[in-house]
């Protein structure tokens, strides 16, 4: 079943800040993006520059990960995100998006797979090189995500000046790639016998794709940045044509018009749109019982509204704002193993928060 509404429709509940408690439990940040949990205490996290860094939330130590590769930080781009492989008990192994020359010249979005043994990357491995070239790291998407089957989704963004090949399927330009943990191509990929098309891509139509989430069910949700309006909130199936830019609910941020459509035949809509835009940055679906009143949510953190939007997966039409007295901008939201939200603000000298519950 296909949801549209926009913003405008949606019943607007601000939710008082005062309702929770905030812990600030790290700060001085450089620029971190991305991070995940190692244990209750201890965070992976990702600072755009190019460093990889161990914490501890009790004892506010920071270790450095050693051999990381070189990055190309500047605009949209660096050290993007970092997950766990799912058998990360067993075989250490990391995966991390990063922005980076191709032979000193053009930049691209690259993932690489490594072992995290003794405070360093061994074992390190380019799984996947996007045909996505471009002067600046801009609209860099590298959000990364395990489906059930094991094989991993990694987000690549259109490229802000690049964005009319996002419809056409011989790059890697606003698309999401399905690839497996060792880079190799999944046979039941959509395109893997179409003519001219790149046998990794698993939907087309994207513009900047900086949420993704894989429910327990497995059904995959996404969230885009618009460009002036028309943020969208999707349901991904394999092959399908989420429409950008020949379709769009925004406008350039000149105030011109991208296109005059906002429906086409064989393009997907998208479950919601955001007007104006609230820059959404990152999400997840909250499936713990720490915060009763969050439980099966989407909780998708923004950068231009400095909230954090909560959404019922069984009631699209009702969306809240959450943390508002923070006034920060978000870049990055998780939930610890015992179920702690944390949040990671945006920008230089930033810090990680962690949401006391009711």
């Amino acid at each position: 079943m296909k949801f549209y509404l926009s913003s405008f429709l949606f019943l607007f509940s601000i939710h008082s800040s005062a309702e929770y408690k905030f812990e600030t439990v790290l700060d001085n940040l450089d620029d971190a993006w991305s991070f995940v949990f190692l244990s209750e205490d201890k965070i992976l996290f990702t600072e755009m520059p190019g460093k990889l860094r161990i914490a501890s939330l009790t004892n506010k130590s920071i270790i450095n990960v050693t051999n990381i590769p070189e990055v190309a930080y500047s605009s949209q781009g660096g050290l993007s995100e970092v997950v766990l492989d799912p058998d990360f008990n067993t075989n250490n192994k990391i995966y991390i998006s990063y922005s980076a020359k191709k032979d000193n010249k053009k930049i691209t979005l690259y993932l690489a797979s490594a072992e995290l043994k003794d405070n360093k990357l061994v074992n390190r491995k380019i799984i996947f090189e996007a045909n996505a070239y471009r002067r600046s790291p801009a609209h860099m998407g590298a959000k990364i995500a395990f489906l059930n089957d094991g094989t991993l989704l990694l987000t690549s963004g259109d490229g802000y000046d690049h964005r009319e090949k996002a419809q056409s399927l011989d790059n890697h330009f606003g698309k999401i790639i399905r690839i497996n943990r060792d880079g190799s191509i999944p046979q039941d990929n959509p395109f893997i016998s179409y003519k001219n098309a790149l046998s990794d891509i698993y939907s087309y139509g994207h513009r900047n794709m900086q949420g993704l989430v894989i429910t327990s069910s497995g059904e995959i949700y996404e969230h885009e940045h618009g460009p002036k309006g028309g943020d969208e909130l999707n349901i991904i199936k394999p092959s399908l044509n989420y429409g950008w830019p020949a379709i769009t609910y925004g406008i350039d941020y000149s105030g011109a018009v991208i296109s005059p459509f906002t429906e086409k035949e064989g393009m997907e809509q998208p479950l919601f749109t955001w007007i104006p835009s609230i820059a959404p940055s990152d999400m997840i679906f909250y499936e713990k019982d720490l915060y009763p009143e969050l439980k099966n949510n989407f909780l998708i953190t923004a950068l231009v509204s400095k909230d954090v939007k909560q959404i019922n997966i069984n009631d699209l039409t009702i969306q809240k704002s959450l943390f508002t007295d923070l006034n920060f901008r978000l870049r990055n939201i998780q939930d610890s193993p015992k179920g702690y939200i944390y949040l990671l603000t945006d920008g230089p000298n930033n810090k990680l928060i962690k949401i006391l519950p009711k």
